[in-house]
Protein backbone atom coordinates (compact mmCIF):
# COMPACT_ATOMS: atom_id res chain seq x y z
CA UNK A 1 0.00 0.00 0.00
CA UNK A 2 1.51 3.47 -1.51
CA UNK A 3 1.98 6.25 1.78
CA UNK A 4 -0.72 8.57 0.13
CA UNK A 5 -3.50 5.74 0.01
CA UNK A 6 -2.31 4.48 3.70
CA UNK A 7 -2.46 7.95 5.18
CA UNK A 8 -5.87 8.09 3.63
CA UNK A 9 -6.92 4.91 5.24
CA UNK A 10 -5.76 5.97 8.75
CA UNK A 11 -7.97 8.73 8.49
CA UNK A 12 -10.87 6.33 7.36
CA UNK A 13 -9.65 4.92 10.95
CA UNK A 14 -9.53 7.50 13.10
CA UNK A 15 -13.48 8.53 12.03
CA UNK A 16 -14.71 4.83 13.02
CA UNK A 17 -12.34 5.27 16.16
CA UNK A 18 -13.72 8.96 17.45
CA UNK A 19 -17.67 7.80 16.37
CA UNK A 20 -17.06 5.47 19.12
CA UNK A 21 -14.61 6.98 21.52
CA UNK A 22 -17.38 9.25 22.80
CA UNK A 23 -18.82 7.05 25.51
CA UNK A 24 -19.09 9.94 28.14
CA UNK A 25 -21.39 11.57 25.80
CA UNK A 26 -24.21 8.64 26.43
CA UNK A 27 -24.09 9.16 30.78
CA UNK A 28 -27.30 11.90 30.37
CA UNK A 29 -29.20 9.19 28.54
CA UNK A 30 -28.90 6.74 31.82
CA UNK A 31 -28.17 8.96 34.33
CA UNK A 32 -31.36 9.00 35.91
CA UNK A 33 -31.92 5.05 36.04
CA UNK A 34 -27.86 4.93 37.32
CA UNK A 35 -29.08 7.04 40.35
CA UNK A 36 -32.02 4.48 40.88
CA UNK A 37 -29.83 1.19 40.66
CA UNK A 38 -27.67 2.64 43.12
CA UNK A 39 -29.90 4.29 45.41
CA UNK A 40 -27.38 7.81 45.74
CA UNK A 41 -28.18 11.29 45.93
CA UNK A 42 -27.75 13.78 43.42
CA UNK A 43 -24.41 14.95 44.73
CA UNK A 44 -23.44 11.31 44.91
CA UNK A 45 -24.28 11.28 40.90
CA UNK A 46 -22.58 14.18 40.12
CA UNK A 47 -19.57 12.74 41.83
CA UNK A 48 -19.37 9.70 39.05
CA UNK A 49 -20.02 12.26 36.15
CA UNK A 50 -17.13 13.77 37.83
CA UNK A 51 -14.96 10.72 37.97
CA UNK A 52 -14.82 10.18 34.48
CA UNK A 53 -13.93 14.04 33.43
CA UNK A 54 -11.66 13.51 36.79
CA UNK A 55 -9.81 10.82 34.42
CA UNK A 56 -8.53 13.51 32.11
CA UNK A 57 -6.45 14.43 35.03
CA UNK A 58 -4.04 11.45 34.27
CA UNK A 59 -4.18 12.12 30.31
CA UNK A 60 -0.85 13.32 30.12
CA UNK A 61 0.16 10.06 30.57
CA UNK A 62 -1.60 9.03 27.12
CA UNK A 63 0.76 11.52 25.82
CA UNK A 64 4.19 10.47 27.19
CA UNK A 65 3.47 7.67 26.28
CA UNK A 66 2.96 8.04 22.87
CA UNK A 67 6.30 9.43 22.27
CA UNK A 68 7.87 6.12 23.66
CA UNK A 69 5.31 3.66 22.60
CA UNK A 70 3.74 2.63 18.96
CA UNK A 71 0.63 4.07 18.82
CA UNK A 72 -1.44 1.03 18.12
CA UNK A 73 -0.32 0.15 21.60
CA UNK A 74 -1.11 3.21 22.76
CA UNK A 75 -4.46 2.71 21.30
CA UNK A 76 -4.96 -0.65 22.58
CA UNK A 77 -4.00 0.69 26.07
CA UNK A 78 -7.12 3.21 25.87
CA UNK A 79 -9.62 0.46 25.10
CA UNK A 80 -8.65 -1.98 27.26
CA UNK A 81 -8.88 0.65 30.42
CA UNK A 82 -12.51 1.45 28.91
CA UNK A 83 -13.04 -2.10 28.83
CA UNK A 84 -12.02 -2.42 32.52
CA UNK A 85 -14.02 1.13 33.81
CA UNK A 86 -17.18 0.07 32.33
CA UNK A 87 -16.81 -3.61 32.04
CA UNK A 88 -16.56 -3.98 36.06
CA UNK A 89 -19.67 -1.78 36.63
CA UNK A 90 -22.18 -3.88 34.30
CA UNK A 91 -20.69 -7.00 36.24
CA UNK A 92 -21.93 -5.29 39.84
CA UNK A 93 -24.21 -3.15 39.08
CA UNK A 94 -26.29 -4.90 36.20
CA UNK A 95 -25.21 -8.73 36.98
CA UNK A 96 -24.49 -8.02 40.92
CA UNK A 97 -21.81 -10.79 40.55
CA UNK A 98 -20.13 -9.05 43.56
CA UNK A 99 -20.42 -5.89 45.48
CA UNK A 100 -19.04 -2.68 45.05
CA UNK A 101 -18.61 0.37 47.66
CA UNK A 102 -19.61 3.54 45.88
CA UNK A 103 -16.00 4.68 45.97
CA UNK A 104 -14.63 0.98 43.77
CA UNK A 105 -17.04 2.10 41.25
CA UNK A 106 -16.02 6.36 41.55
CA UNK A 107 -12.53 4.53 40.69
CA UNK A 108 -13.59 2.63 37.68
CA UNK A 109 -15.73 5.46 36.69
CA UNK A 110 -12.21 7.63 36.79
CA UNK A 111 -10.63 4.38 34.96
CA UNK A 112 -12.76 4.86 31.76
CA UNK A 113 -12.66 8.33 31.58
CA UNK A 114 -9.05 8.20 31.29
CA UNK A 115 -9.57 5.46 28.32
CA UNK A 116 -10.41 8.42 26.28
CA UNK A 117 -7.73 10.49 26.74
CA UNK A 118 -5.34 7.78 25.17
CA UNK A 119 -7.21 7.11 21.83
CA UNK A 120 -7.53 11.00 21.34
CA UNK A 121 -3.84 11.29 22.22
CA UNK A 122 -3.21 8.54 19.31
CA UNK A 123 -5.69 10.15 17.03
CA UNK A 124 -4.87 13.12 17.27
CA UNK A 125 -1.34 12.33 16.56
CA UNK A 126 -2.09 10.26 13.84
CA UNK A 127 -4.18 13.04 12.42
CA UNK A 128 -1.49 15.79 12.04
CA UNK A 129 1.40 14.02 11.24
CA UNK A 130 -0.48 12.40 8.64
CA UNK A 131 -2.05 16.09 7.27
CA UNK A 132 0.83 18.97 8.54
CA UNK A 133 -0.24 20.90 5.61
CA UNK A 134 -3.73 20.49 6.75
CA UNK A 135 -4.28 19.30 10.11
CA UNK A 136 -6.50 21.43 11.42
CA UNK A 137 -9.15 20.10 8.65
CA UNK A 138 -8.00 16.56 9.86
CA UNK A 139 -7.79 16.75 13.30
CA UNK A 140 -11.44 18.82 13.08
CA UNK A 141 -13.36 16.20 10.86
CA UNK A 142 -11.77 13.11 13.27
CA UNK A 143 -13.19 15.06 16.66
CA UNK A 144 -16.31 16.28 14.63
CA UNK A 145 -17.23 12.18 14.35
CA UNK A 146 -16.89 11.79 18.30
CA UNK A 147 -19.67 14.12 18.77
CA UNK A 148 -22.22 11.09 16.91
CA UNK A 149 -21.10 8.72 20.02
CA UNK A 150 -24.02 9.53 21.80
CA UNK A 151 -26.15 9.39 18.89
CA UNK A 152 -24.51 6.13 17.99
CA UNK A 153 -24.84 4.17 21.25
CA UNK A 154 -28.52 5.98 21.79
CA UNK A 155 -29.59 3.80 18.52
CA UNK A 156 -27.74 0.51 19.21
CA UNK A 157 -29.58 0.47 22.48
CA UNK A 158 -33.00 1.64 21.35
CA UNK A 159 -32.40 -1.50 19.06
CA UNK A 160 -31.48 -4.36 21.24
CA UNK A 161 -32.01 -3.54 24.86
CA UNK A 162 -35.10 -0.86 25.14
CA UNK A 163 -37.53 -3.19 26.61
CA UNK A 164 -37.61 -1.58 29.59
CA UNK A 165 -35.88 1.30 31.34
CA UNK A 166 -33.41 -0.84 33.76
CA UNK A 167 -32.33 -3.04 30.33
CA UNK A 168 -31.57 0.55 28.47
CA UNK A 169 -29.28 1.31 30.91
CA UNK A 170 -27.16 -1.96 31.16
CA UNK A 171 -26.98 -1.63 27.36
CA UNK A 172 -25.24 1.48 27.88
CA UNK A 173 -22.44 0.02 30.25
CA UNK A 174 -22.12 -3.05 27.75
CA UNK A 175 -21.64 -1.40 25.09
CA UNK A 176 -19.47 1.45 26.40
CA UNK A 177 -16.97 -1.40 27.00
CA UNK A 178 -16.81 -3.27 24.20
CA UNK A 179 -17.32 -1.07 21.50
CA UNK A 180 -14.46 1.23 21.72
CA UNK A 181 -12.19 -2.06 22.44
CA UNK A 182 -13.20 -3.80 19.07
CA UNK A 183 -12.96 -0.79 17.26
CA UNK A 184 -9.56 -0.36 18.59
CA UNK A 185 -8.61 -4.26 18.02
CA UNK A 186 -10.07 -3.24 14.22
CA UNK A 187 -8.43 -0.19 13.50
CA UNK A 188 -5.21 -0.56 15.67
CA UNK A 189 -3.06 -1.75 12.30
CA UNK A 190 -4.41 0.65 9.92
CA UNK A 191 -3.06 3.18 11.96
CA UNK A 192 0.45 4.77 11.23
CA UNK A 193 2.46 7.21 13.17
CA UNK A 194 3.93 9.66 9.73
CA UNK A 195 3.85 9.24 6.43
CA UNK A 196 5.75 10.97 4.24
CA UNK A 197 4.30 11.15 0.86
CA UNK A 198 6.15 12.07 -2.73
CA UNK A 199 3.27 11.58 -5.01
CA UNK A 200 3.57 14.77 -7.08
CA UNK A 201 0.03 14.13 -7.69
CA UNK A 202 -0.42 13.83 -3.92
CA UNK A 203 -1.23 18.00 -3.32
CA UNK A 204 -4.09 17.34 -5.85
CA UNK A 205 -5.59 13.80 -4.09
CA UNK A 206 -5.76 15.92 -0.85
CA UNK A 207 -7.53 18.97 -2.26
CA UNK A 208 -10.38 16.21 -4.05
CA UNK A 209 -10.13 14.06 -0.60
CA UNK A 210 -11.31 16.35 1.45
CA UNK A 211 -14.02 18.35 -0.27
CA UNK A 212 -15.49 14.40 -1.04
CA UNK A 213 -14.71 13.85 2.70
CA UNK A 214 -16.65 16.80 3.65
CA UNK A 215 -19.65 16.03 1.39
CA UNK A 216 -19.76 12.92 3.30
CA UNK A 217 -19.11 14.17 6.58
CA UNK A 218 -22.53 16.97 5.85
CA UNK A 219 -24.30 14.28 4.35
CA UNK A 220 -23.58 11.81 7.86
CA UNK A 221 -24.40 15.19 9.97
CA UNK A 222 -27.52 15.66 8.15
CA UNK A 223 -28.76 12.32 8.53
CA UNK A 224 -28.12 12.17 12.13
CA UNK A 225 -30.15 15.07 12.92
CA UNK A 226 -32.99 14.72 10.74
CA UNK A 227 -33.10 11.44 12.41
CA UNK A 228 -32.73 12.71 16.15
CA UNK A 229 -36.25 14.85 15.27
CA UNK A 230 -38.46 12.69 13.30
CA UNK A 231 -38.94 9.02 14.56
CA UNK A 232 -38.30 6.49 12.41
CA UNK A 233 -37.49 2.69 13.96
CA UNK A 234 -34.52 2.60 15.55
CA UNK A 235 -33.06 -0.40 13.21
CA UNK A 236 -33.41 1.68 10.20
CA UNK A 237 -31.20 4.77 11.77
CA UNK A 238 -28.16 2.42 12.65
CA UNK A 239 -28.11 0.77 9.40
CA UNK A 240 -28.33 4.09 7.68
CA UNK A 241 -25.26 5.30 10.15
CA UNK A 242 -23.47 2.34 9.51
CA UNK A 243 -23.29 2.83 6.01
CA UNK A 244 -22.62 6.79 5.92
CA UNK A 245 -19.59 5.52 8.01
CA UNK A 246 -18.72 2.98 5.52
CA UNK A 247 -18.60 5.88 2.56
CA UNK A 248 -15.22 7.59 3.61
CA UNK A 249 -13.38 4.61 2.54
CA UNK A 250 -14.57 5.56 -1.10
CA UNK A 251 -11.51 8.09 -0.72
CA UNK A 252 -8.64 6.05 -0.17
CA UNK A 253 -10.48 3.40 -3.15
CA UNK A 254 -9.95 6.42 -5.25
CA UNK A 255 -6.80 7.48 -4.55
CA UNK A 256 -5.29 3.91 -5.13
CA UNK A 257 -7.47 3.92 -9.04
CA UNK A 258 -5.34 7.02 -9.29
CA UNK A 259 -2.11 5.85 -8.79
CA UNK A 260 -3.16 2.61 -10.47
CA UNK A 261 -3.96 4.62 -13.86
CA UNK A 262 -0.94 6.86 -13.05
CA UNK A 263 1.45 4.06 -12.88
CA UNK A 264 0.20 2.63 -16.41
CA UNK A 265 0.97 6.24 -18.31
CA UNK A 266 4.22 6.81 -16.89
CA UNK A 267 5.40 3.62 -18.26
CA UNK A 268 4.55 5.06 -21.62
CA UNK A 269 6.80 7.94 -21.04
CA UNK A 270 10.76 7.16 -21.95
CA UNK A 271 13.51 7.03 -19.95
CA UNK A 272 15.11 10.46 -20.21
CA UNK A 273 12.23 11.99 -18.93
CA UNK A 274 12.16 10.22 -15.82
CA UNK A 275 15.17 13.10 -13.84
CA UNK A 276 13.58 15.87 -13.95
CA UNK A 277 10.31 14.26 -12.42
CA UNK A 278 12.50 13.28 -9.18
CA UNK A 279 14.07 16.95 -9.60
CA UNK A 280 10.31 18.31 -9.40
CA UNK A 281 9.22 15.49 -6.38
CA UNK A 282 12.31 16.63 -4.36
CA UNK A 283 11.21 20.62 -4.81
CA UNK A 284 7.90 19.54 -3.55
CA UNK A 285 8.75 17.62 -0.68
CA UNK A 286 10.83 20.83 0.40
CA UNK A 287 7.96 22.64 -0.24
CA UNK A 288 5.65 20.46 1.43
CA UNK A 289 8.23 20.64 5.03
CA UNK A 290 8.34 24.19 4.76
CA UNK A 291 4.19 24.26 4.47
CA UNK A 292 4.42 21.86 7.52
CA UNK A 293 5.68 24.21 9.86
CA UNK A 294 3.65 27.12 9.23
CA UNK A 295 0.90 28.36 11.67
CA UNK A 296 2.94 27.42 15.10
CA UNK A 297 3.91 30.19 17.06
CA UNK A 298 6.47 28.45 19.10
CA UNK A 299 7.27 24.72 20.14
CA UNK A 300 6.88 24.78 23.91
CA UNK A 301 8.37 21.46 25.72
CA UNK A 302 5.69 20.46 28.61
CA UNK A 303 7.89 20.81 31.61
CA UNK A 304 7.84 24.20 30.47
CA UNK A 305 4.13 25.35 29.93
CA UNK A 306 3.57 26.66 33.33
CA UNK A 307 6.07 29.56 32.74
CA UNK A 308 3.34 30.71 30.08
CA UNK A 309 1.20 33.60 30.41
CA UNK A 310 -1.00 32.40 27.34
CA UNK A 311 -0.74 28.79 29.08
CA UNK A 312 -2.89 29.89 32.22
CA UNK A 313 -4.96 32.07 29.99
CA UNK A 314 -6.12 29.62 27.87
CA UNK A 315 -6.33 27.40 30.29
CA UNK A 316 -9.01 29.42 32.36
CA UNK A 317 -10.82 29.94 28.98
CA UNK A 318 -10.95 26.19 28.67
CA UNK A 319 -12.28 25.79 32.13
CA UNK A 320 -15.04 28.58 32.02
CA UNK A 321 -15.79 27.62 28.42
CA UNK A 322 -15.89 23.49 26.60
CA UNK A 323 -16.08 22.21 30.19
CA UNK A 324 -19.16 24.51 31.34
CA UNK A 325 -20.75 22.55 28.07
CA UNK A 326 -19.66 19.45 29.16
CA UNK A 327 -21.25 20.08 32.85
CA UNK A 328 -24.33 20.76 31.04
CA UNK A 329 -24.33 17.39 29.20
CA UNK A 330 -23.51 15.40 32.12
CA UNK A 331 -26.50 16.89 33.86
CA UNK A 332 -28.90 17.30 30.83
CA UNK A 333 -31.19 13.68 31.75
CA UNK A 334 -31.89 15.74 35.37
CA UNK A 335 -32.37 19.02 33.55
CA UNK A 336 -35.35 17.45 31.08
CA UNK A 337 -36.09 15.75 34.38
CA UNK A 338 -36.75 18.06 36.46
CA UNK A 339 -39.18 20.30 33.51
CA UNK A 340 -41.27 17.50 32.97
CA UNK A 341 -39.38 16.10 29.79
CA UNK A 342 -39.53 12.50 29.42
CA UNK A 343 -38.04 12.29 25.89
CA UNK A 344 -34.17 12.13 27.49
CA UNK A 345 -32.87 9.98 24.68
CA UNK A 346 -33.71 12.02 22.20
CA UNK A 347 -32.24 15.25 24.07
CA UNK A 348 -29.04 13.55 24.27
CA UNK A 349 -28.74 12.07 20.36
CA UNK A 350 -30.22 15.77 19.54
CA UNK A 351 -27.33 17.03 21.45
CA UNK A 352 -24.93 14.53 19.91
CA UNK A 353 -25.86 15.18 16.41
CA UNK A 354 -25.61 18.98 16.64
CA UNK A 355 -21.91 18.65 18.48
CA UNK A 356 -21.13 16.79 15.95
CA UNK A 357 -21.93 20.08 13.18
CA UNK A 358 -20.26 22.25 15.65
CA UNK A 359 -16.72 20.16 15.61
CA UNK A 360 -16.66 20.46 11.99
CA UNK A 361 -17.84 23.58 11.05
CA UNK A 362 -13.99 24.95 12.35
CA UNK A 363 -12.44 22.67 9.39
CA UNK A 364 -15.15 23.35 7.10
CA UNK A 365 -14.73 27.34 7.22
CA UNK A 366 -10.98 26.94 7.35
CA UNK A 367 -10.13 24.92 4.43
CA UNK A 368 -12.46 27.04 2.20
CA UNK A 369 -12.32 30.28 3.79
CA UNK A 370 -8.55 30.30 5.47
CA UNK A 371 -6.98 32.52 2.87
CA UNK A 372 -9.97 35.11 3.32
CA UNK A 373 -8.49 37.87 4.93
CA UNK A 374 -12.13 38.52 6.93
CA UNK A 375 -11.63 34.62 8.06
CA UNK A 376 -11.57 35.01 11.74
CA UNK A 377 -9.09 33.43 14.13
CA UNK A 378 -9.10 30.72 16.42
CA UNK A 379 -9.31 32.48 19.62
CA UNK A 380 -11.95 35.36 18.03
CA UNK A 381 -13.61 32.09 17.04
CA UNK A 382 -13.83 30.88 20.47
CA UNK A 383 -15.25 34.24 21.79
CA UNK A 384 -18.04 34.20 19.30
CA UNK A 385 -19.09 30.44 19.66
CA UNK A 386 -18.75 31.61 24.22
CA UNK A 387 -21.26 34.43 23.31
CA UNK A 388 -23.50 31.95 21.82
CA UNK A 389 -23.34 29.35 24.62
CA UNK A 390 -24.60 32.30 26.88
CA UNK A 391 -27.23 33.03 24.78
CA UNK A 392 -28.39 29.13 25.03
CA UNK A 393 -28.26 29.25 28.67
CA UNK A 394 -30.58 32.65 28.95
CA UNK A 395 -32.59 30.57 26.68
CA UNK A 396 -32.62 28.15 28.70
CA UNK A 397 -34.93 29.85 31.62
CA UNK A 398 -38.18 29.74 29.54
CA UNK A 399 -40.26 27.34 30.20
CA UNK A 400 -40.57 25.63 27.41
CA UNK A 401 -40.36 21.95 25.51
CA UNK A 402 -39.19 24.34 22.42
CA UNK A 403 -36.54 26.36 24.03
CA UNK A 404 -35.46 23.18 25.95
CA UNK A 405 -34.97 22.00 22.51
CA UNK A 406 -33.71 24.58 20.67
CA UNK A 407 -30.98 25.37 23.32
CA UNK A 408 -29.25 21.66 23.48
CA UNK A 409 -29.11 22.00 19.97
CA UNK A 410 -27.24 25.70 20.34
CA UNK A 411 -25.19 24.20 23.25
CA UNK A 412 -24.33 21.08 21.38
CA UNK A 413 -22.79 22.93 18.12
CA UNK A 414 -20.54 25.84 19.90
CA UNK A 415 -19.36 23.28 22.69
CA UNK A 416 -18.39 20.90 19.72
CA UNK A 417 -16.99 24.16 18.08
CA UNK A 418 -14.77 24.98 20.68
CA UNK A 419 -13.77 21.53 21.68
CA UNK A 420 -12.25 21.12 17.86
CA UNK A 421 -10.79 25.00 18.40
CA UNK A 422 -9.33 24.11 21.03
CA UNK A 423 -7.23 21.53 19.39
CA UNK A 424 -5.91 23.29 17.32
CA UNK A 425 -5.12 26.70 19.02
CA UNK A 426 -3.05 24.27 21.51
CA UNK A 427 -1.07 23.43 18.36
CA UNK A 428 -0.75 27.12 16.99
CA UNK A 429 0.29 28.70 20.41
CA UNK A 430 2.55 25.83 21.56
CA UNK A 431 3.27 23.61 18.94
CA UNK A 432 2.68 20.23 17.43
CA UNK A 433 6.00 18.68 18.82
CA UNK A 434 4.83 18.32 22.25
CA UNK A 435 0.99 18.24 21.04
CA UNK A 436 -0.05 14.83 22.68
CA UNK A 437 1.21 16.26 25.84
CA UNK A 438 0.09 19.79 26.40
CA UNK A 439 -3.32 19.28 25.14
CA UNK A 440 -3.99 16.64 27.88
CA UNK A 441 -2.63 19.03 30.23
CA UNK A 442 -5.04 21.57 29.03
CA UNK A 443 -7.95 19.45 29.14
CA UNK A 444 -6.85 18.50 33.04
CA UNK A 445 -9.18 21.53 33.38
CA UNK A 446 -12.20 19.74 32.41
CA UNK A 447 -12.53 17.78 36.05
CA UNK A 448 -12.17 20.79 37.96
CA UNK A 449 -14.85 22.54 36.32
CA UNK A 450 -16.58 19.62 36.14
CA UNK A 451 -16.64 18.96 39.92
CA UNK A 452 -16.99 22.31 40.93
CA UNK A 453 -19.94 23.48 38.33
CA UNK A 454 -21.57 20.00 38.83
CA UNK A 455 -21.09 20.44 42.56
CA UNK A 456 -22.94 23.64 42.73
CA UNK A 457 -25.84 21.95 40.46
CA UNK A 458 -26.55 19.48 42.55
CA UNK A 459 -26.82 21.71 45.43
CA UNK A 460 -29.36 23.76 43.35
CA UNK A 461 -31.24 20.28 42.62
CA UNK A 462 -30.98 19.38 46.42
CA UNK A 463 -32.63 22.74 47.88
CA UNK A 464 -35.33 23.17 45.16
CA UNK A 465 -36.33 19.35 46.12
CA UNK A 466 -36.53 20.56 49.79
CA UNK A 467 -38.23 23.84 49.07
CA UNK A 468 -40.68 23.06 45.92
CA UNK A 469 -42.26 20.27 44.81
CA UNK A 470 -39.82 17.51 45.44
CA UNK A 471 -40.22 13.84 46.42
CA UNK A 472 -37.92 11.12 47.34
CA UNK A 473 -35.34 13.44 46.95
CA UNK A 474 -36.35 14.49 43.60
CA UNK A 475 -36.79 17.71 42.11
CA UNK A 476 -39.49 18.75 39.87
CA UNK A 477 -39.71 22.56 38.11
CA UNK A 478 -37.84 25.59 36.97
CA UNK A 479 -36.26 26.38 40.45
CA UNK A 480 -33.98 23.29 40.18
CA UNK A 481 -31.76 24.37 37.82
CA UNK A 482 -32.47 28.34 37.39
CA UNK A 483 -29.37 29.49 39.49
CA UNK A 484 -27.18 27.19 37.97
CA UNK A 485 -28.23 28.07 34.34
CA UNK A 486 -27.56 31.93 34.77
CA UNK A 487 -24.08 30.72 36.61
CA UNK A 488 -23.04 28.97 33.98
CA UNK A 489 -23.86 31.65 31.24
CA UNK A 490 -21.54 34.08 33.47
CA UNK A 491 -18.12 31.63 33.63
CA UNK A 492 -19.21 31.65 29.64
CA UNK A 493 -18.86 35.00 29.82
CA UNK A 494 -15.92 35.18 31.50
CA UNK A 495 -14.28 32.70 29.15
CA UNK A 496 -15.52 34.83 26.11
CA UNK A 497 -13.39 38.02 27.94
CA UNK A 498 -10.45 35.58 28.05
CA UNK A 499 -10.53 34.37 24.71
CA UNK A 500 -10.33 37.79 23.70
CA UNK A 501 -7.72 38.71 25.81
CA UNK A 502 -5.68 35.64 23.99
CA UNK A 503 -6.45 37.12 20.59
CA UNK A 504 -4.90 40.44 21.56
CA UNK A 505 -1.72 39.11 23.39
CA UNK A 506 -1.20 37.24 19.97
CA UNK A 507 -2.99 39.08 17.52
CA UNK A 508 0.67 39.70 15.22
CA UNK A 509 1.04 35.97 15.26
CA UNK A 510 -2.59 35.06 14.20
CA UNK A 511 -2.28 38.30 10.93
CA UNK A 512 0.96 36.71 9.66
CA UNK A 513 -0.37 33.41 9.07
CA UNK A 514 -1.19 32.66 5.90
Amino acid sequence: MSPNVLRWVSLVALLWLQSLNGTNLSFPAYSSQLKEFLSISQFKLNYLSFASDAGKVLGFISGIAAVHLPLPLVLLAGGSLGFAGYGLQYLCIVKKMFPLSFYQIWGLSFLAGNSICWINTACYIVAINSFPVNRQVAVGITASYQGLSGKIYTDIVHTFFYSSQREAASGYLLLNSLVPLVGCLVTAPMLTRQVKTTSSSSSRDVKVGFVVLFGVTIATGVYAVATSLVPLPAVLVLVGIVLFLLAPLSIPIGVRLEEFMSSRRSQQKVHDLEAPIEEDLTKEEEEFDEKAIVGVKEEVEWTKLWKKLDFWIYFGLYLFGPTVGLVFMNNLGQIAESRGCTATTSLVALSSSFGFFGRLLPSLLDYFFSRNKYMASSPVSMAVSLVAMVASFLLLLIDSDIALYISTAMIGVFSGALTSLSVTMTAELFGTKHFGVNHNIVVGSIPIGSFTFGLLAAKGYRDGAANSFGSDGKCFGMLCFQTTLIFWGMLCSIAAVLAAVLYVRNRKFYSQKP
